[in-house]
C-alpha cells in the first residue's frame, strides 16, 4: 500500500445513483461546483437572482419576453421593475453607463450609484491602449481598452476619484491627468472638457 502521504485529497464522491455524498475512508470531505459559469447551461435566472454587476469590459446579455438586454455596468436585476439597481464602490465609466441606459429601454427605473465609485476616466481607457501597445509581442494581455486596469491602478496607488470627488476636488483630477501626461509624453488629454461632461451627469 503507498503511503498516505500520495493519497489524493479529493476524496469527496457524489453518487448518481442516490445523490447521498459518499467519503473514502480516512479522507476529508471537499465540494466541488461544476457549471458556475450558468451561460448555456440554462442557469440565467440564479445570475438574475444573484443580482452580480458585469463590468464595462465584458458584455453579458438578458433575454426577457424575447427582449434583448445588453449588461454592462449595471446588473441583470436592472430588468426588474420592482428592484433598485445599484453601483457598488467599483469602478464605473459614466460615458459608458449612460451610453447603456440609452440603449436599453430598462423595464427598473429605479438606478444608484454609490459615492465610493471609482471614476474611469476616457484617458483610463488611451492609456490602457498605449500600454497595450508597449508590451511585447506575445506577451499582451488583449485587454478590451476599456481602462479598468489603469483605474484600478489609480485605485491602489490612491490617486483614483470617486464619484463623491466630483463634488468639489476637480484640482485633483487634473493632478491624475497631469502624472499620466508626465508618463506618457505624447498622450492628449482634453481634461477641462472631460470634467465638465461629468459635472453634466452628475447635474
Amino acid at each position: 500500500e503507498s503511503p498516505s502521504h500520495t493519497k489524493p485529497a479529493a476524496t469527496f464522491l457524489r453518487s448518481r445513483n442516490c445523490g447521498r455524498p459518499r467519503v473514502r475512508p480516512g479522507g476529508k470531505g471537499v465540494v466541488v461546483t461544476l457549471g458556475p459559469q450558468w451561460g448555456h447551461q440554462g442557469r440565467g435566472k440564479v445570475a438574475a437572482l444573484m443580482s452580480l454587476p458585469r463590468g464595462t469590459n465584458t458584455d453579458h446579455r438578458v433575454v426577457l419576453d424575447s427582449i434583448n438586454y445588453n449588461c454592462h455596468l449595471l446588473a441583470s436585476v436592472v430588468i426588474n421593475p420592482n428592484v433598485t439597481a445599484v453601483v457598488g464602490n467599483d469602478a464605473i465609466h459614466l460615458p459608458g453607463m449612460f451610453e447603456e441606459a440609452e440603449k436599453n429601454v430598462w423595464p427598473g427605473k429605479k438606478r444608484l450609484i454609490s459615492d465610493r465609485a471609482h471614476i474611469v476616466f476616457d484617458f483610463h481607457q488611451t492609456v490602457d491602449g498605449i500600454q497595450e501597445q508597449q508590451r511585447q509581442a506575445g506577451k499582451n494581455f488583449g485587454t478590451t481598452i476599456k481602462g479598468i486596469g489603469p483605474a484600478y491602478s489609480s485605485k491602489a496607488a490612491q490617486s483614483g476619484h470617486r464619484m463623491c470627488d466630483l463634488i468639489s476636488d476637480f484640482d485633483g483630477c487634473r493632478v491624475l491627468a497631469n502624472q499620466y501626461k508626465s508618463i506618457y509624453p505624447t498622450l492628449e488629454i482634453d481634461i477641462e472638457s472631460e470634467l465638465h461632461k461629468l459635472k453634466c451627469y452628475m447635474g
